[in-house]
């Protein structure tokens, strides 16, 4: 008789007692294919992740969704955090690490002049939409990427039914979301930049365009600029969501590189190495206008978030994090890439070298499950992303690299 894992176990009851058997899509065992998945940890420390059942695995994938661009519990983060703890994390006054890690991020980017806090991406994008709203005085929303769960979002869905399929997420269910928000949100794909222009010239109530600064393809043909241009010719508020691309390869926003200034940006995931922390930040002509509308919640003022953010920014600004996780990430495509060209397949990446993602092609058509079973029987939870962190090593690198090189030559059609 097969013993069931405390991993399985606790997925079972995880089912009968929560929708879905988790609270994130990201995370939900189903995305990764196969029986085995661990699902649970117990521990995670630098890129390594301890399952229920004690077994240790190197984490060449998500490394926390995006989160812990710094490693698992760091150690001076964690201090950092553990103090803020010992002082509490709540009190009916408020926390003066909200004002210093405001100013930390407004310095970074001298476009801006106000900041605002929450806990998540989605919430982040949603106090943005409300301030553009307030500021403007109009309703619709263009959207290109990734921006949440919340309604005005989803309901871009109600005017394409498959343009989930191009922003991140497919098949992406809408129930709940009222129907009467039909005709306030449209999306256009990146790069697309007639595509948007038609869409603004169609709809005059537009309040803003909100995107991610890149993802699967770098911008061409000065596409961040001329979005610039056509929001600030039509009164349309420029919101830069970087969520996920954020002091990942730039010390700041990624708009930074490519020097096109947002009216408003939001930051999470890296910016709190694994805490909750998200933020929005904006010119003052746009954020003041978040005092026009009620927009609070008790769990912002959580000193956590706030000490975490602090601490992991200056580490970021001391180990120049953002130099080193690209190299990493080069090298790791380069192996691949050599590893992939010795089995006779043909890898295609996308994305930016700290946040790799590759298809395989002349392999077999299970190959994304092949790759996931065969890995985690390796010692690795591994896929086609890699969200690279300081904590992969050199010698981690190889190790990943001879490992999958195995699993290439069961994958490919000789």
């Amino acid at each position: 008789m097969v013993k069931t894992s405390k991993n399985k176990k606790l997925w079972n009851i995880a089912n009968k007692i929560i929708p879905t058997g988790n609270s994130f899509l990201s995370k939900n065992p189903s995305r990764f294919l196969v029986s085995n998945w661990p699902t649970y940890y117990s521990k995670a420390k630098g890129c390594y992740i301890w399952d229920l059942n004690n077994k240790k695995y190197i984490d060449f994938s998500y490394m926390g969704v995006g989160t812990n661009i710094m490693g698992y519990s760091n150690e001076f983060i964690n201090r950092a955090v553990i103090q803020s703890i010992k002082k509490s994390t709540m009190s009916t006054l408020n926390s003066p690490d909200e004002v210093y890690f405001a100013k930390k991020l407004l310095d970074i980017h001298p476009w801006a002049s106000q900041a605002k806090f929450a806990k998540t991406g989605a919430e982040a994008n949603a106090i943005a939409i409300r301030i553009s709203r307030t500021f403007n005085k109009k309703n619709k929303i263009i959207i290109c990427g990734y921006h949440g769960w919340h309604d005005w979002y989803l309901s871009a869905k109600m005017q394409k039914k498959n343009f989930m399929d191009t922003h991140l997420f497919s098949n992406l269910k809408i129930g709940g979301v009222p129907k009467a928000l039909k005709n306030l949100t449209f999306s256009f794909k990146y790069n697309d930049f007639e595509g948007l222009k038609k869409i603004i010239k169609k709809n005059k109530d537009v309040s803003a365009v909100i995107m991610e600064v890149q993802r699967d393809t770098e911008p061409k043909n000065n596409f961040l600029r001329n979005v610039r241009r056509i929001c600030s010719k039509n009164n349309i508020c420029l919101i830069f969501d970087e969520c996920t691309t954020g002091f990942r390869e730039q010390y700041g926003g990624l708009h930074l590189k490519y020097k096109v200034d947002p009216d408003i940006a939001m930051f999470g995931k890296a910016i709190g190495n694994g805490a909750s922390i998200t933020s929005i930040i904006g010119r003052k002509k746009v954020m003041k206008y978040a005092k026009d509308s009620f927009i609070s919640s008790t769990f912002w003022s959580d000193r956590t978030g706030f000490a975490s953010g602090i601490a992991t920014l200056d580490l970021m600004k001391k180990k120049k994090s953002w130099i080193e996780i690209k190299k990493k990430g080069r090298q790791i495509k380069l192996l691949l890439k050599k590893e992939a060209e010795k089995n006779n397949i043909n890898i295609k990446f996308k994305g930016m070298d700290s946040l790799i993602k590759f298809d395989l092609f002349n392999v077999k058509k299970n190959y994304k499950k092949i790759v996931i079973s065969e890995m985690l029987k390796k010692g690795f939870i591994a896929n086609d992303n890699i969200y690279v962190s300081l904590a992969h090593s050199e010698k981690l690198i190889k190790k990943y690299i001879s490992a999958i090189s195995n699993v290439f030559a069961k994958i490919r059609i000789r």
